[in-house]
């Protein structure tokens, strides 16, 4: 009889693949089986640059988190979209600068979150809660967010490789505007979002063959779309760039091979 690891939620089936755990599988973690291996391994034959793009989102992450706790003085974060936050989490990069910081991580997968909880039990300064980024008033009113967050001091609200999930029919930009609304001014805006307009041919044909063996399909937006969502901000370094031209010098040898397929940016609320 095979043991599961103590991080396996008890009711969870780990012969079927979980789109968090093959994330994990992307980006070098251990919070993954052979389902979610092979489900991963079959969407890199269809694109084969799926794993560079998944970990210079994380790359991103990271050198956001680092830039908000250091230089912007950032002590809360609301990461929506989260997974399993068990690589380079934000969390443990947040508290390396900051010791103390308090984050909320947010995902609509109970497999996620369940898994997430186990994780980040013995932390007092970290919770994870089920809710959906289309409904914003669920995340700002849980327990959870209220214990941890102040909302009268500055938070970042990090949306990375999140918004492409939520369709024009359910108002992204909406969305994003009731969070923004909710912090106050000094809280800064993070998002990651894949590109329409970048190798627009290849990635159609990639995103498009994803949005066939996903249940989760991907809206794929211009550069001028992706910096709407940060109207009424101040954008923050180089503005909203192709993802592999938001890195600092001295990271310079983790870009991938050619332009990837995203947007990046960082916003402060004035």
């Amino acid at each position: 009889m095979t043991v599961e690891p103590r991080w396996v939620p008890v009711d969870v089936d780990t012969s079927k693949a979980n789109i968090a755990r093959v994330y994990d599988y992307w980006l070098g973690g251990s919070h993954n089986f052979r389902a979610d291996q092979d489900v991963a391994r079959a969407m890199i034959a269809v694109d084969p640059n799926i794993t560079a793009m998944m970990r210079a989102n994380r790359a991103f992450l990271g050198r956001a988190v680092r830039y908000l706790a250091r230089e912007a003085g950032i002590r809360q974060f609301l990461d929506i979209g989260s997974g399993i936050p068990t690589e380079q989490n934000v969390h443990e990069v947040a508290q390396a600068v900051a010791p103390g910081s308090r984050v909320v991580y947010v995902d609509n997968d109970e497999v996620a979150v369940a898994h997430s909880r186990l994780i980040l039990e013995t932390d007092p300064d970290v919770a994870i809660i089920r809710a959906d980024l289309r409904e914003p008033g669920g995340i700002l009113a849980d327990p959870a967010t209220q214990l941890l967050l102040d909302f009268t001091q500055p938070v970042a609200v990090l949306l990375v490789a999140v918004l492409h999930f939520i369709p024009d029919t359910d108002d992204p930009y909406g969305l994003v505007a009731r969070l923004m609304d909710a912090v106050p001014p000094g809280s800064y805006l993070a998002i990651v979002h894949a590109a329409s307009d970048i190798q627009a041919g290849a990635v159609a044909e990639s995103m498009g063959r994803y949005n066939q063996m996903s249940s989760t399909p991907i809206t794929l937006r211009t550069r001028g779309q992706v910096a709407r969502f940060f109207d009424g901000m101040d954008l923050t370094g180089p503005g909203v760039v192709p993802l592999d031209e938001w890195w600092p010098p001295d990271e310079v040898e983790l870009r991938a091979a050619g332009m990837l397929a995203g947007y990046a940016g960082i916003a402060r609320k004035p």
